[in-house]
């Protein structure tokens, strides 16, 4: 069962389903098989294959209503797929991979308390993505759209996105061009933008008006003017936008970047570190802002698909 990420089309998730395919029947595996594919450049990369269960099989399960726990002990037991199906066990055609257009969305959100972690050195971690295993725990946003789910799974994990206030940008050359509309969009719903000087002239050039502050690595200025990281410390900062800008020749993160992420670690401010968070953060916070949020039960959304499935009403059992 291959649910898509709502960034790829049908080309990418058949690439996905057919390298899937081929990895099971290489590695011979009866039941689950957890996959990490990424998709870079239009390269399909597998980054690891087991053979065994993980966290995300229940988070599908509930997204789904399917049992796949129960099924697959089934199938390794030597029932077959076909007879699932015929049961209701499974649905009736498919693999998860081809969703109704009006399917709601589910969004998984890892826990990562940074702030938890330290350096050998006593230092807080730096909270940029990576390879390392990091994740506390995870939660799931369940709604209609993808704003709604993903606002839901933020509150969960890591507390509710700021509904007004000041958002801190600063942007790594490379996503400077990608980062103009959300930011863009978020300067339009009322937030007062600051920015350090680089970032601040892009977004000028492209109709956004921004605040310049000054850089950790300038100090305070002579007229008293706080540095950005002593902003967010002041709590003057409601959401910190910050891609990493690469690292030293000693393969450390650049120390500015470090500070301000750590700053937001330390404060609790909603700190994000991918463009594609910030497009992500921007469709929670209209979510929010249109408060059409509303609280309904996995059994709902269950038997809601249901009305459109009706073998869906037969995977329920009353087990989500």
């Amino acid at each position: 069962m291959r649910p898509p990420a709502i960034t790829l089309g049908k080309e990418e998730i058949n690439r996905i389903r057919q390298a899937t395919e081929a990895i099971a029947h290489g590695v011979g595996v009866r039941g689950l098989l957890n996959i990490q594919f990424a998709l870079g450049s239009d390269v399909l990369y597998v980054l690891e294959a087991n053979p065994r269960a993980s966290r995300t099989v229940p988070f599908v399960s509930k997204a789904t209503a399917t049992q796949l726990a129960k099924a697959a002990a089934r199938v390794m037991l030597g029932e077959s797929i076909a007879a699932l199906r015929a049961e209701g066990v499974l649905a009736a055609e498919g693999d998860g991979g081809d969703l109704p257009g009006n399917a709601p969305i589910a969004v998984k959100e890892a826990v990562m308390p940074f702030n938890r972690f330290k350096t050998i050195d006593g230092k807080t971690v730096d909270a940029i993505l990576g390879p390392e295993m990091r994740s506390t725990g995870e939660v799931m946003g369940f709604d209609a759209d993808f704003g709604k789910a993903f606002a839901k799974a933020q509150t969960a994990a890591y507390g509710s996105l700021p509904l007004s206030g000041r958002v801190f940008v600063s942007m790594a050359n490379r996503d400077k061009r990608t980062m103009v509309f959300p930011v863009k969009r978020l300067a339009d719903l009322g937030y007062e933008i600051l920015a350090t000087k680089g970032t601040a002239e892009v977004l000028r050039r492209n109709g956004v008006s921004a605040t310049v502050v000054r850089k950790h690595s300038e100090g305070d200025g002579p007229d008293g003017r706080r540095t950005i990281v002593g902003m967010i410390l002041d709590g003057q900062v409601d959401l910190v936008v910050n891609t990493p800008h690469g690292t030293t020749s000693g393969g450390s993160p650049r120390l500015d970047g470090y500070e301000i992420r750590t700053a937001a670690i330390l404060t609790n401010i909603p700190c994000i570190t991918t463009v594609q968070g910030l497009g992500a953060a921007v469709q929670g916070i209209e979510a929010m802002r249109a408060a059409d949020i509303g609280v309904r039960s996995l059994q709902d959304w269950a038997r809601l698909g249901a009305e459109r499935d009706p073998e869906a009403e037969r995977r329920l059992d009353g087990e989500f």
